[in-house]
């Protein structure tokens, strides 16, 4: 193969790379907009309250990705890897931290809802839950069938 030839096929593979990883990024921005779009409106926020629940919640939803993505994670590859050589006692470390995550995650709502309580109603909040969980049932189904998300 000559140098011409290997340019090419380096250059091919950098930019099917490149491609992919402006993909996924490309389809993660468009679900975060999707997601955006259909809570706005199934929670029924106005300008202003949408201005200021925004932050709070994508800081929240970024911190809650980071939990349930770093720590969980981590937690399930050590399960799959060796349950059957694992101990009573790195059994009951690992539930240990299990639990201690589920809890974080819960005083993370916790405090997210407290917080948006001077944002939103009560009912608002509840609309708010219903609509996540709806998106995110939907986003799942979409993936499952191999289609795009799109909003309903």
């Amino acid at each position: 193969m000559n140098t011409k030839h290997l340019f090419i096929l380096v250059f091919l593979v950098a930019f099917s790379f490149v491609n992919y990883a402006q993909n996924r990024m490309d389809r993660k921005d468009k679900i975060k907009a999707l997601k955006t779009a259909y809570i706005t409106e199934q929670v029924g926020l106005t300008p202003s309250e949408a201005e200021k629940f925004w932050p709070l919640y994508n800081a929240f939803d970024d911190k809650q990705f980071e939990l349930r993505h770093q720590k969980i994670k981590s937690y399930l590859d050590r399960m799959e890897s060796n349950t059957d050589q694992m101990s009573d006692k790195e059994a009951s470390q690992l539930l240990s931290q299990l639990e201690a995550t589920e809890d974080e995650l819960y005083q993370l709502r916790k405090k997210f809802n407290s917080d948006v309580k001077s944002i939103l109603s009560a009912q608002k909040i509840i609309k708010l839950k219903k609509a996540e969980e709806s998106f995110n049932r939907s986003l799942l189904k979409q993936l499952r069938e191999g289609r795009p998300a799109r909003k309903n």
